[in-house]
């Protein structure tokens, strides 16, 4: 793993391990009791009677893994628990978690929400509150909760508390006198970060600051002449505290959409302003630090869910976006779906040819590879075990040379070897006379309505004419960004929003949300019954797949590839059991491979109002099952000790011995569990990386938000240009088709522009 590159001066990628003086969750303190009673019964210590004989005897050899077991939550400050559920989660979930944790501070609120357990008939007033049930009691409690479909307000806490709770267990740093200090259960579970300084890193340059203006490290006094600086025409208008700035084409986000518009806008010898609402990293400044990094790299940091709890999103929210914390995976787009996409549907930028030159100039771009050196422990897995069954095995190309082998990349790549946009794209815009504001947010489409030969010409009643944007440095300052054009490219989560609050009405948009469903499958392969080296968080994330096809498909419905799972993301996911249970799972993290089931869904979701609603099809479902199943032959295969799925009860089965029948036995029983809010006993809670939708791309306006070029059917002038504008979801990791799209829109725009020109010229 890597180390911490930055100084301390204010780097929020370090701040995970700095103490908080001052908190704003607004819980009370006895909220805060109830909370850490919470905790407590999540993660008791362990008696070691209670262990099977294995993991007695690895226990009484490893000093760390004995204080492990032993130890309590004792010394986990309820109050950073609480400031993370405040300030991170999602505010829906928040209000459920403040309203249980209320009941559990009275006693008849928590005989309401524990039933009978908390009667003390020893002592008066015979009725206990939560705090006050002895520990072994509130561990059953939490093991109703995690089954009781009827009481939906705690389970739902239930699953919060935990997954939070657990995350920041193991993903806080420990401090002394301070000084940077590994998490003392890191030992313990086998995981590490390698804490040193990176001399090469130091040494580099960072690559944007030529055209990068840093906003949160600017001041009223000095921002307007910083970006006369950098070549921009400023204004400043008092009366509204506005700074107005003229350019020729405006790029609201920075990710694999665009990055790439950024680039062939600037290329054309147009002005072009890129607005990025996250901060502006280099391979120093990355700490692979999970919890910071989470934290300050993804949108509504990483804790975005849909709306029954079953898949939480992880999307970028930092410059370069996805492709700065994916798991550079770099598939084309299927010829099946370009098909679909160009014939089917109607839509010209898929024209089959020009698509594909447009992928091959891409791929070259990121300097694509399907060759490794190295391969790490869980692909490992994944490849002996297609072997064993004769399943084909695709190497999956991937933008980081061969020799990468860099484990921390979802928290952005401390090599430097991946290259997102922010060291491809971004720097070829910005070495065209770009100018790109971090930390600064934009907030409105500027509209006015088109003349009656113009509407009578394309349809468009409404003209955009830019974007208004705030600073986030302590300012009432505003900013207006007049463009003659605009392109809209806020990932699938954040651009529905910004277009609807900005007055468009297209029923298009927010509606249409492909997300890639995922369930995982694990398998526990023990270092000394095992040919597998290495650590289930170390080498490269993504090198082998396997596409589970029907005989007459050659789309791919069903991939089967292996994850990137930090301790504190693989305890927040772990399916609660008991606290016995979590610590035993958490104890062989470093050698619990995962397989990731992932499937081109036909169901579709809508992101209104900061709530995703999703629902899938039955045969979504269906091959979600498929997919699980075959990832547990696959590991079983392998040589997996033990196998199991992440269903709420903990399913799994002991591999040694087993038989091919009791394998099948096992997996009639697997199937795959809706989420936390359902009347179902077993629920499941997963993730998403791929967002797709929301703003699709028709052939007419009743089809799509936007047409065939990637433009308004409402407003000329602008464009949608990132995951958004797939009609339908895709069936293979995204990034490729991403930017092969916004390649081919971005084009198309800057040889509009230079009509235009030429024809004003003229």
């Amino acid at each position: 793993m890597g180390g911490i590159r930055g100084e301390k001066r204010g780097n929020p990628l370090l701040r995970w391990s700095m103490k908080q003086e001052r908190f704003s969750h607004g819980f009370s303190q006895s909220d805060l009791q109830a909370l850490s009673a919470v905790c407590e019964a999540i993660m008791p210590p362990v008696r070691l009677e209670s262990l099977d004989l294995e993991m007695k005897l690895k226990v009484l050899r490893n000093d760390a893994l004995l204080s492990f077991f032993k130890s309590s939550t004792a010394h986990v400050r309820p109050d950073e628990v609480a400031e993370l559920l405040a300030t991170k989660a999602m505010k829906l979930t928040v209000i459920v978690v403040r309203i249980v944790l209320r009941l559990l501070t009275f006693r008849l609120g928590t005989l309401l929400l524990c039933g009978f357990v908390c009667l003390d008939d020893k002592n008066w007033p015979f009725l206990l509150k939560f705090s006050d049930v002895s520990l072994e009691k509130r561990e059953k409690v939490l093991q109703r909760w995690n089954i009781q479909w009827y009481n939906p307000l705690a389970r739902i806490a239930f699953m919060m508390i935990k997954a939070i709770f657990l995350f920041y267990y193991f993903t806080w740093m420990h401090e002394q006198t301070d000084e940077n200090t590994e998490n003392p259960a890191w030992d313990a579970i086998c995981y590490s970060v390698d804490l040193g300084e990176s001399k090469d890193m130091a040494l580099k340059e960072r690559p944007l600051d030529k055209g990068i203006i840093e906003t949160a490290n600017e001041d009223e006094m000095n921002i307007k002449q910083r970006m006369i600086n950098k070549g921009l025409k400023v204004t400043e208008d008092t009366e509204s505290d506005t700074y107005k700035i003229e350019c020729d084409a405006v790029v609201v986000g920075s990710g694999c959409g665009g990055g790439v518009a950024a680039a062939n806008l600037a290329k054309s010898g147009l002005k072009v302003v890129v607005l990025e609402k996250g901060n502006y990293f280099v391979p120093r400044d990355y700490s692979a630090l999970e919890g910071p990094s989470m934290f300050e790299l993804f949108e509504a940091h990483s804790l975005l869910m849909t709306h029954d709890g079953r898949f939480r999103f992880m999307a970028g929210s930092t410059l370069g976006g996805g492709s700065v914390v994916n798991w550079a995976a770099c598939l084309n787009t299927p010829d099946a779906i370009i098909k679909e996409w160009s014939v089917d549907r109607g839509l010209a930028i898929f024209a089959m040819e020009e698509y594909k030159a447009a992928m091959d100039r891409v791929c070259r771009r990121l300097g694509v590879t399907d060759k490794f050196i190295k391969e790490g422990f869980q692909n490992q897995i994944l490849r002996k075990g297609c072997e064993k069954l004769d399943l084909e095995v695709t190497a999956v190309p991937r933008n980081s040379s061969e020799k990468h082998y860099c484990g921390s990349c979802s928290f952005g790549c401390t090599t430097g070897d991946k290259r997102g946009t922010e060291s491809t794209w971004l720097v070829d815009a910005v070495n065209n006379n770009a100018v790109i504001l971090t930390k600064c947010t934009a907030e409105t489409l500027i509209l006015a309505d088109t003349d009656a030969q113009t509407r009578k010409e394309s349809g468009r009643r409404r003209r955009c004419l830019g974007v208004t944007a705030s600073l986030s440095m302590g300012t009432r300052k505003k900013l207006q960004i007049n463009a003659k054009v605009t392109v809209v490219a806020c990932g699938s989560l954040m651009t529905p929003r910004l277009l609807a609050s900005s007055g468009l009405k297209n029923p298009n948009i927010g509606r249409g949300l492909h997300i890639h469903p995922i369930l995982m499958a694990w398998g526990y392969f023990p270092e000394k019954k095992s040919d597998f080296k290495g650590a289930a968080h170390e080498g490269e994330i993504v090198t082998s797949l396997h596409y589970v096809l029907e005989m007459d498909s050659t789309t791919p419905n069903i991939t089967l590839e292996t994850p990137a799972m930090g301790p504190g993301t693989f305890a927040a996911l772990t399916p609660w059991v008991s606290g016995a249970d979590m610590k035993n799972r958490l104890a062989k993290y470093a050698r619990t491979s995962h397989i990731f089931v992932m499937v081109r869904d036909e169901g579709v979701g809508d992101m209104k109002g900061g709530i995703v609603k999703y629902k899938s099809t039955k045969l979504d479902e269906e091959n979600l099952a498929i997919g699980l199943k075959q990832a547990l032959r696959i590991l079983v295969a392998a040589g997996a000790e033990e196998v199991g799925t992440y269903r709420s009860d903990g399913q799994r089965m002991k591999c040694k011995g087993v038989k091919e029948e009791e394998v099948e036995a096992f997996l009639d029983t697997v199937d795959a569990p809706p989420g936390v809010v359902s009347m179902s006993k077993h629920w499941t809670h997963s993730f998403t990386a791929h967002q797709m939708g929301c703003c699709r791309m028709g052939a007419t306006e009743k089809e799509g938000a936007i047409d065939g070029y990637g433009e308004s059917w409402e407003a000329e002038d602008l464009y949608v240009c990132d995951a958004s504008v797939l009609p339908t979801a895709l069936g293979v990791n995204p990034m490729i088709t991403i930017q092969s799209t916004a390649y081919c829109i971005s084009n198309r725009i800057a040889e509009l522009m230079q009509k235009k020109k030429k024809k004003k010229q003229d």
